[in-house]
């Protein structure tokens, strides 16, 4: 089996940045596809951003040219760089990992607070 460990959520201010890491250890032959999805409060999980094994990636519109999806390999790890944050961007970020053999896995969420 497979865990997410996130971290690298907080409060920050409107136009600031911050940069989310979600590390998979367990068991299993390779990472595919890792991604970053969102679920703002009385709103629907919506995907953030998504980043395939060869590097090929895919964001959501609101955030396109804001954010910024990588993935370590050696390290199983995939990162969220975060800038120009706006208060709508306010959610928990939820990381998922779609693995060679098995299910797909989630982290358990980390916050993201933007103020005004």
């Amino acid at each position: 089996q497979v865990q997410l460990v996130e971290s690298g959520g907080g409060l920050v201010q409107a136009g600031g940045s911050l940069r989310l890491s979600c590390a998979a250890s367990g068991s299993f032959f390779s990472i595919n596809a890792m991604g970053w999805y969102r679920q703002a409060p009385g709103k629907q999980r919506e995907l953030v951003a998504l980043i395939a094994s060869g590097g090929r990636t895919d964001y959501a519109d609101s955030v396109k040219g804001r954010f910024t999806i990588s993935r370590d390999n050696a390290k199983n790890t995939v990162y969220l760089q975060m800038n120009s944050l706006k208060p709508e961007d306010t959610a928990v970020y939820y990381c998922k990992v779609s693995a060679s053999v098995g299910p797909p896995y989630w982290g358990q969420g980390t916050e993201v607070t933007v103020s005004s």
